[in-house]
């Protein structure tokens, strides 16, 4: 495989993200980026385009926006109905209605998930140590 040196112009905020991910993982800039981009090129994503379109808007905004999304949480009365359904499922079936509610919590509740763990994963990206502790609503 031949390589090809290219001259790429970044705004100081993307230079100062890729400098504190490359001291972190002691490599040059250069190997950082390069890293970056292959997995940009290689790995074809199953999510709906809707939803690869949201998350890729994440690598353009701030940290502290990314942090707030990492302790994104599902709202406690949807958390209680899901449950609620679920456990009303162990005993008898659910009625049509019913199993689609569900659905929709658990959907909601997925894509908060998925929020979150793209969040945490630009954020240590970014240089960033985040432990369990740091995903959670700090009121």
């Amino acid at each position: 495989m031949t390589d090809h040196t290219i001259t790429l112009t970044l705004n100081e905020s993307v230079y100062t993200q890729l400098q504190r991910m490359a001291s972190q993982a002691a490599q040059p800039i250069e190997k950082v980026l390069e890293s970056h981009l292959m997995g940009e090129f290689s790995s074809p994503s199953t999510l709906p385009e809707a939803i690869q379109t949201e998350l890729a808007a994440f690598r353009q905004i701030s940290d502290e926006a990314l942090w707030t999304i990492a302790r994104e949480q599902t709202p406690s009365d949807q958390r209680e109905r899901a449950n609620l359904l679920l456990a009303l499922n162990k005993r008898l079936a659910l009625t049509p209605d019913e199993e689609s509610e569900l659905d929709q919590l658990l959907e909601a509740s997925d894509r908060v998930m998925l929020r979150k763990a793209e969040a945490a994963a630009l954020l240590t990206q970014r240089g960033y140590k985040v432990t369990p502790d740091d995903m959670t609503r700090r009121d």
